[in-house]
Parts: C-alpha cells; sequence; structure tokens
C-alpha cells in the first residue's frame, strides 16, 4: 500500500470483498434516516474575485463549478507513481467547497464515526465504502441518480447525483490552474497558512474552512483529512492512462486517498503526492482518524 506518512500500528490481511458486504448492507439500512447535510462553516477569508461560481445544494451544502480545462497532472521529480507529469482534459464538475463535515454525514448516516468530534470538523475514520453510501444517500436526499450500484460497487458516470472525485478531477481541483508543487506556489513554509498537517495541527483535525482557499475557493486540500478518490490505485497508471477524463486502472486492491492530512508531512501534501489504502482498512482498524472525503458530481447542463 503506498501509505499515508507516520501511520499508528498495522492491519492484519484480509478480504475486501466479504469487507464490502459487512460495510455497505448496514449503512444502506441507514437510508431510512431522516436528515440533511450540516451548514458549512463560513469561511475567514473570501476566495478570489476569479474564482469559479459557487451553488448551493438542496442539503445546504457549498459546492464550486469548475469548468472544462486541461491541466498537467502528475510530478517528474522522485516520487515513481507521480511520473510523468501529464497533461490531462476534464468535462465540467462541481465540487464540494469543503470536506464533508461531521453534521453532515451524521445527519443522512445517522451515526458519526470520528475520533476527535465535532460538528463542523470533517468527517474521519471513514471507509471508501462507507464513502461512497454516504454519496448515495445524498443523492437519494436530493432525489438524484445514485451512482454506485450497492451491489457491484461500480460507478455510473452518466449519472446526476454524488460520487467521489476521480484521481484527475481532485488534482484538477486542488492545482486551480497552478503547476507548482502547492496551489498557493513552491514554498513549503507557506503551507501553514492554507493547511493543518503535523507541524501545525497538535495531532488533531479542525473544523473546516479556517484555513487560506486555493485560487478556486476551495479549502483543506492541503491537509486536515485525507480524502478518498474513486479510483483504483495503479502505482504505474499514469505511463498509459488516457488523456481524456482518466478515471484509474479497471481493477485493483487498493482505492486512491489524496491531499495529505492532519498528521502528515508537508511533502504530502502536494497536489501531485498519491497514497492509497484497501478500501475497508477503516473498517478492519476500527477506523482510521485521517481519512474522509468530498463530494463531487456533474456540471448542470444548459447555460
Amino acid at each position: 500500500m503506498k501509505e499515508l506518512s507516520e501511520k499508528n500500528g498495522s492491519c492484519s490481511s484480509y478480504s475486501w470483498a466479504s469487507s464490502a458486504r459487512r460495510a455497505i448492507v448496514p449503512v444502506l439500512l441507514a437510508l431510512f434516516v431522516a436528515g440533511c447535510g450540516g451548514k458549512e462553516e463560513s469561511a475567514p477569508s473570501a476566495p478570489s474575485a476569479s474564482a469559479p461560481k459557487q451553488i448551493m445544494t438542496e442539503t445546504g451544502i457549498k459546492m464550486v463549478l469548475l469548468p472544462a480545462g486541461d491541466f498537467l497532472m502528475g510530478d517528474a521529480g522522485e516520487e515513481a507513481d507521480e511520473r510523468p507529469a501529464h497533461k490531462v482534459h476534464l468535462d465540467p464538475l462541481c465540487i464540494d467547497v469543503y470536506e464533508v463535515t461531521q453534521a453532515s454525514y451524521e445527519g443522512l448516516m445517522g451515526r458519526n464515526p470520528s475520533k476527535s468530534q465535532g460538528p463542523d470538523k470533517p468527517v474521519e475514520r471513514v471507509s471508501y465504502y462507507a464513502a461512497i453510501t454516504y454519496c448515495n444517500m445524498r443523492s437519494h436526499k436530493e432525489g438524484l441518480k445514485e451512482c454506485y450500484d450497492p451491489e457491484t460497487l461500480a460507478c455510473d458516470f452518466s449519472a446526476n447525483g454524488y460520487r467521489l472525485p476521480t484521481e484527475a478531477e481532485w488534482e484538477y481541483a486542488c492545482r486551480a490552474g497552478t503547476k507548482s508543487p502547492y496551489s498557493f506556489g513552491s514554498d513549503s513554509a507557506k503551507l501553514r497558512e492554507h493547511a493543518w498537517f503535523k507541524d501545525n495541527s497538535n495531532a488533531d483535525t479542525h473544523p473546516v474552512g479556517q484555513k487560506k482557499p486555493n485560487a478556486w475557493g476551495l479549502y483543506d486540500m492541503h491537509g486536515n483529512v485525507a480524502e478518498w478518490c474513486n479510483d483504483f490505485y495503479g502505482q504505474a497508471y499514469y505511463q498509459g492512462s488516457p488523456q481524456e477524463n482518466p478515471r484509474g486502472p479497471a481493477t485493483g486492491e487498493e482505492r486512491v486517498l489524496r491531499g495529505g492530512s492532519w498528521r502528515g508531512t508537508a511533502e504530502s501534501c502536494r497536489s501531485s503526492a498519491r497514497s492509497s489504502e484497501p478500501p475497508g482498512f477503516a473498517d478492519v482498524c476500527f477506523g482510521y482518524e485521517a481519512y474522509g472525503l468530498r463530494c463531487v458530481k456533474k456540471a448542470p447542463e444548459g447555460p
């Protein structure tokens, strides 16, 4: 597995297929739980005037409408799985302004698995399976077509509901038009202004939106919690990935995590830094407090 920095403990091997069945069945029952997404905390500083348009979902969660575009994904540095840097084109999409909060997660799922409790903190100790179930439940709440098949876990990218971002979509959103190691430039000393990570987090998560946003008005893309992506992880995937809307390998044993975390080094919080875990890891290990999520959905049709 491609680890986040400085993990606590280790886990024994297991069948992630059986873990999927254990994780998905009980949380699907929560479709009958009433509630709606929590109101995100207002930000201390506003995004730039040139930032893309913000929208508000029916469950009260802010998203940003990102335009279609090209960007240079990956990096030519020392990490083999980030090479080569390659051009990618993406269709327009909407992405959450903030990481999913505990209030939003509990309102839909009926439970809060987080170790560090707080309604405006990002939800953590979330497995991949729990993350995609939250996406489906958020879609269900708004009357949208669910993206994930509860039996096969396959993602329907044509559906208008919520899903996890692809790895390319996540990096596109994080970079916000930049080519530097971070969305704010190359100087890692400035990371403290933009992220909660090992050097300033005091070994804990923090309420979303407390640090500076990137140029597209997105908060906590570096640090706080690592965010699940839809893709299977492939160490050499970039060497032959498609240029148009890449979605990761067709199969794999691990799923991608992006964005570093409160316990990560500055290096692990770079825009191109990749990490991965077996999808049921958080369940098997009784929850890992660095894993969270943010959602995306198709851009609305029309002008």
